[in-house]
């Protein structure tokens, strides 16, 4: 290469759902990725560390080179062999806790960048869709805050809901081994009118109670007929774990995506919040890890150095 280039991207956690808005809605987390990117050396080498570090690939498999490469070939270009990345990673992988669809959003970020490419959020949109099978997380994590998307034809339309800043998020992730398929598997192939309405008039009040800080609506609002029951009946102490959350002064609880992680949101009590459920989950055998975060106004965030 001619020059030496270097690009570095920060991707948010995401949770997905929040109860009743199935694949309709994500919220943007204040747990980061950082992905550095170096151009221009001998070989292909990555670095994994923090979360994953264990267990993610080292080689083209890995999301992140994946999404990079397919947004890459989209524009007639090959992404580079020649490449250091160096992956520090704070969202826990398999969690609920949109860690793949940060790995995708980085990828194509990289590759947006590295090439100058002009194309719009729209499209980053689409193709974080194609491997995700949704988009809810991605256009969480590219816009920050709450995000609202829907599917017209191809095309996905996304916005951003702005936020209260008080509010808190307490995730409790149980020590479960559940994977987007399985969690997938497990739904119906139909719902009745009754189910499909209470979720879209609980999703509305979800909105609505988000924005205008309207949090003593939550608990209701977040109730969920479509995905939910059956979600967590793969997961051991997650019906005592939502339960807890609310006693402990919770204002509302929900899966966290596929699960199994749960989030609760709440002003104040976290700690007590998090202690409860970290207490049901362990009365059934499932020891958990506790995160305590907010929402973030920031979305991905990338920048290019010569």
């Amino acid at each position: 290469m001619a020059e030496s280039v270097s690009i570095h991207v920060r991707v948010p956690a995401t949770s997905a759902n929040l109860g009743p808005a199935f694949d309709c809605l994500g919220l943007a987390l204040d747990i980061w990725n950082e992905v550095h990117f170096t151009f221009g050396g001998q070989t292909e080498r990555v670095v994994i560390e923090g979360e994953g570090a264990d267990s993610l690939p080292r080689d083209g498999s890995n999301l992140i080179l994946q999404a990079a490469a397919r947004l890459a070939a989209e524009n007639g270009s090959a992404w580079p062999a020649e490449i250091e990345m160096h992956c520090h990673n704070g969202i826990p992988i398999s969690s609920g806790l949109g860690s793949s669809c940060a790995a995708v959003t980085a990828g194509l970020l990289a590759a947006k960048t590295f090439f100058n490419l002009g194309i719009s959020n729209e499209r980053l949109l689409a193709l974080a869709a194609e491997f995700e099978g949704h988009a809810d997380n991605a256009a969480a994590c590219l816009l920050g805050g709450l995000a609202i998307v829907t599917r017209q034809g191809k095309t996905w339309l996304a916005e951003k809901v702005p936020l209260p800043t008080t509010l808190r998020a307490v995730i409790a992730l149980p020590q479960v081994n559940l994977g987007t398929q399985q969690a997938r598997a497990v739904l119906p192939k139909s719902s009745s009118y009754e189910d499909a309405i209470a979720n879209i008039g609980c999703t509305a009040l979800l909105v609505h109670a988000l924005r205008e800080g309207r949090f003593e609506l939550l608990g209701q609002a977040m109730q969920d007929r479509l995905h939910q029951p059956y979600r967590l009946e793969l997961i051991p102490g997650s019906q005592a774990a939502l339960q807890a959350a609310y006693e402990a002064g919770a204002s509302g609880a929900a899966l966290s995506g596929a699960g199994p992680s749960l989030i609760a949101l709440a002003e104040k009590g976290w700690e007590e919040i998090g202690s409860a459920m970290q207490k049901a989950f362990a009365a059934a055998g499932s020891p958990c890890r506790l995160f305590f975060t907010r929402s973030t106004q920031d979305g991905a965030y990338v920048r290019r150095e010569k």
